[in-house]
Order: C-alpha cells, then sequence, then structure tokens
C-alpha cells in the first residue's frame, strides 16, 4: 500500500529554528522583490534592494543550518 506508509523519516534536522528564520526570510525577501520588480509604485527601487539583501542575508541562514546538521561518525574523528 503506497499511501499508507510513507517511504523514509523526514525530519528538520537539528536547528529547526534556524530553518524556520531561513524560509521566512527566504519568503520575506522574494515578495518584496517581486513587489518591486511587478507593482507600479514610487519607491521600488527601496523594495527590489531590500528584498535581494533579505534574500542574501537567508544564505547566512541556510549555511549555519546545514553546517549544524552535519553528522559525523565518531570513528573518523581524530580525537
Amino acid at each position: 500500500m503506497l499511501l499508507g506508509r510513507p517511504w523514509g523519516r523526514c525530519h528538520l534536522g537539528r536547528c529547526a529554528l534556524l530553518l524556520g528564520v531561513a524560509l521566512l526570510f527566504d519568503a520575506v525577501g522574494l515578495v518584496l522583490l517581486l513587489l518591486g520588480i511587478l507593482a507600479p509604485l514610487d519607491y521600488w527601487d527601496f523594495l527590489v534592494y531590500t528584498g535581494s539583501l533579505i534574500l542574501a542575508f537567508s544564505l547566512l541562514f541556510w549555511v549555519t543550518w546545514y553546517s549544524l546538521n552535519i553528522e559525523v561518525p565518531l570513528e573518523k574523528l581524530d580525537l
């Protein structure tokens, strides 16, 4: 039965708060960027630049979240 049981485990990792912040920054940045591009507003440049900066900051949260979720077995560590 295909719908009765999931194929694999899906988890958000150890730091779900960083994942949530990264997704929030992505959504807000994309909305501001598209609003600045598509809406006929006088302050379109502010929205475009702000959306781009927020998207750039979201990359920092994505890299941090990914780095904190890397799992290295104890055998591979030289302790």
